[in-house]
């Protein structure tokens, strides 16, 4: 057969850029480090990989959310600790209040220092993230959310109000859970339920306007059964459905004391007020003694007891109502007012022990709903580290599967690199000799 010198050129220069293109691409193989260059060189691999890919990016995201959500939890997590141990500070000094021996100036030297106190609690409930955003204004990160308002006169108290919202800003740190990164300040420092959580105990059987003459003290009490509580407090034991309240009012009889129960609850306006009613006999009392929150007409059993220590006065009464909610700013400026009031008597000192037992029972719950927020924060930042280590374990195993698509083996790259440029060489010598070869060399 009969070949052209065009024929025999381009054959030669075809099969060395053929070599030369192999070559090359080795080359950046080796130097990438990557199989798979283009889709072209593996369509398929090409394909996994890049499912693989976007799916890493997913959990990369994801593992960003967890750690922003962890770090502004950790925040939130110092300072409910800081809060913690302010308010046992504070609950230190209204003990140290309570001591007979204080004169009116000590008081009012502690009631100074609550205040310096009260101005603390209130910087932390205003403070910051990073970002600038308030901890603990819910979703209202912007906005300041406690604001103390000036009084309107000066008899009247200053207030806190709150201007955040009840909402947890929420992030999403997997497929289908979100975690709330921060903590509503209103369930924080403002529905803080009073006295022991169920009910408030006070002087007086209006709600506390009324004075006892008498030296009876009425402690926060306690409630023995919560499902009796709960049963006898929504019953139709009450006259009215509203300002529900038991009163306990005491009376007299040849020098002995005795109390008898009363249902003050009053039907909602406008409705005129029902006049208390009786639901228990005269009962003897013992100062110190349980007194147990039973009605005989008509039968009910509260689940639930007070004690009252010393002597209360005839017509003196105490009433028993329903907890409701109060911030804790609220408690430290009736603490700072109730210390800084002078105790001219003994009818006074008497009213100001039960008032300091109540705000200190206010004190309480709200160490304990602190207690309970930072035990939430706790679980959710356990919960995050979890996740955390979840991820960088799928992490791994997304760069195992990345790895196995498209990283290069090297041993095989090389040798086919060395064959590849061995083979190039021999075109090239080839084409050159074959090149030279002309029948004239033969005349």
């Amino acid at each position: 057969m009969r070949i052209s010198s065009n024929q025999l050129y381009d054959a030669g220069v075809r099969g060395m850029e053929r070599n030369q293109s192999q070559l090359l691409k080795l080359q950046e193989q080796i130097s990438s480090g990557r199989r798979i260059l283009t889709p072209a060189d593996d369509p398929v691999g090409a394909a996994r990989a890049l499912t693989v890919t976007q799916t890493r990016e997913v959990a990369a995201q994801y593992a960003r959310n967890q750690g922003a959500a962890a770090d502004r939890l950790g925040l939130v997590d110092s300072q409910l600790g800081a809060v913690t141990g302010l308010l046992q500070s504070i609950r230190e000094r209204v003990v140290q209040a309570g001591n007979t021996i204080l004169s009116d100036s000590d008081r009012q030297a502690v009631a100074s220092e609550l205040e310096a106190r009260f101005a603390e609690l209130l910087g932390i409930a205003n403070s910051k993230n990073a970002d600038g955003d308030y901890l603990f204004a819910g979703h209202q990160g912007a906005t300041t959310p406690f604001v103390l308002s000036a009084a309107t006169s000066s008899a009247a108290p200053t207030s806190v109000s709150y201007f955040g919202d009840d909402g947890e800003r929420l992030m999403q740190v997997g497929p289908a859970q979100q975690m709330p990164s921060s903590v509503a300040g209103s369930d924080l420092f403002m529905n803080i339920r009073e006295g022991n959580g169920s009910f408030l105990a006070a002087a007086g059987g209006d709600g506390g306007t009324l004075a006892n003459r008498g030296a009876g003290v009425i402690d926060g009490g306690s409630v023995l059964d919560p499902q009796k509580w709960q049963r006898a407090l929504n019953s139709d034991f009450w006259q009215g459905s509203s300002n529900q309240a038991l009163e306990i009012r005491f009376s007299s009889l040849a020098g002995t004391s005795q109390y008898q129960l009363f249902d003050v609850s009053t039907p909602p306006p406008p409705a005129a007020a029902l006049p208390a009613r009786s639901v228990s006999g005269l009962l003897p009392f013992t100062a110190g003694q349980a007194i147990p929150l039973l009605s005989s007409a008509p039968a009910a059993d509260f689940g639930a007891q007070v004690v009252i220590n010393g002597l209360p006065a005839d017509g003196d009464s105490f009433s028993v109502t329903p907890s409701g909610n109060k911030s804790v700013f609220q408690t430290m400026q009736e603490l700072i007012g109730l210390l800084n009031s002078p105790l001219a008597s003994s009818q006074a000192r008497s009213e100001f022990t039960g008032q300091l037992a109540a705000h200190l029972n206010h004190l309480d719950q709200a160490q304990a709903n602190v207690s309970r927020v930072q035990a939430s924060v706790g679980a959710r930042l356990q919960a995050l580290d979890g996740l955390s280590s979840n991820s960088a374990a799928v992490d791994i195993l997304h760069q195992q599967s990345l790895s196995a698509l498209q990283d290069l083996d090297y041993a095989q790259a090389l040798s086919d690199f060395t064959r590849q440029q061995v083979s190039l060489e021999a075109a090239q010598k080839s084409f050159v000799t074959i090149s030279g070869l002309s029948l004239f060399s033969y005349l």
